[in-house]
C-alpha cells in the first residue's frame, strides 16, 4: 500500500463524497494529503478520516483570493503538488425553461471557473512526473433531462483536459479526467432531494445501469488512485469512466 508514498496530493472537495473517499484512499497509500473544501466543520470531520496527519485548507474555489491564499500556504506546507485531485463541483436539477442565473452562475463558478483556476494555481507547485485529475461525468457525454447546466459544465472539463495535455506538452505532467456514472454521494442526495423525486430517479439511474446499481465513492477512488500513481504514466489527455456501463452501452 504505497502507490503514493512520499506525494504531496491536494484533493478539492475532499471533505466528502468522491473526494473524501480519494483522500481516504491516497493518505492509505502513502501521500501526504491537503483537502480543500468551503465548510470548515465538515473539513474537521473528514481529516479524522483521513488520519496521516492530512491537513485541511478551507476556501471557494471559485474565488480568486481563496485559490491563491490556498496555494500560498500549500507551498507554505510541503513545498510542491505532486497530484491534483480537482474534484469540487456540484449541479441543479433544472429543466430548460426553469433555469436560474442564480444556478448557472454558481454550478459555471465552480465546476468551470474554480477548476480551471485551481489547476492555474498549482501548476507552478507541480514538477515533472505530477498528475492533474479532473473529476467529469457521464452526463459530459449523454443528455440528462433537467441537467443541462451541469452537463455543460463537465463536457467544458473534458476539453479542458484535451486542450491542456496540448498546453503542458514537454512538462511532463499529465492530465485525465475521471467520470462517474451514478455514485452513492452526498451531493446526488441532495440534488435529487431537490426534486422531489429522489427514489423515483434513483430507481430510473439504477435500471440503466449495466451492472444494475449504484456505485460507490470508494469505486471512483481506486480509479482516481490509477490515475494518481506512476501506473498510469503513458496517460494524459485520457478520459476514464467509473459508471457501471451506464454511458457505454
Amino acid at each position: 500500500m504505497s502507490r503514493l508514498n512520499g506525494k504531496i496530493a491536494v484533493v478539492t472537495g475532499g471533505n466528502s463524497g468522491i473526494g473524501l473517499a480519494t483522500a481516504i484512499r491516497f493518505a492509505a497509500e502513502g501521500a501526504q494529503v491537503v483537502i480543500v473544501g468551503r465548510r470548515q466543520d465538515e473539513l474537521d470531520k473528514a481529516l479524522h478520516l483521513i488520519g496521516h496527519e492530512a491537513i485541511a485548507i478551507q476556501g471557494d474555489i471559485s474565488n480568486l483570493d481563496d485559490l491563491a491564499r490556498i496555494f500560498t500556504q500549500v507551498k507554505a506546507d510541503k513545498g510542491r503538488v505532486d497530484v491534483l485531485f480537482a474534484n469540487a463541483g456540484l449541479g441543479d436539477f433544472q429543466p430548460i425553461g426553469s433555469i436560474t442565473e442564480e444556478s448557472f452562475d454558481r454550478t459555471f463558478g465552480i465546476n468551470v471557473k474554480g477548476t480551471l483556476f485551481t489547476v492555474q494555481n498549482a501548476l507552478p507547485l507541480m514538477p515533472a512526473g505530477s498528475s492533474v485529475i479532473l473529476t467529469g461525468s457521464t452526463t459530459g457525454t449523454m443528455g440528462t433531462p433537467a441537467f443541462s447546466v451541469y452537463s455543460a459544465t463537465k463536457a467544458a472539463l473534458r476539453n479542458f483536459a484535451r486542450s491542456w495535455a496540448l498546453d503542458l506538452k514537454g512538462t511532463g505532467i499529465r492530465i485525465n479526467v475521471l467520470s462517474p456514472g451514478p455514485i452513492s454521494t452526498p451531493g446526488l442526495d441532495l440534488a435529487l432531494s431537490g426534486t422531489g423525486q429522489k427514489e423515483a430517479l434513483i430507481d430510473d439511474m439504477t435500471a440503466q445501469v449495466p451492472l444494475g446499481r449504484i456505485g460507490k465513492p470508494e469505486e471512483v477512488a481506486a480509479a482516481a488512485l490509477f490515475l494518481a500513481s506512476d501506473e498510469s504514466s503513458f496517460m494524459t489527455g485520457s478520459e476514464m469512466f467509473v459508471d457501471g456501463g451506464f454511458a457505454q452501452v
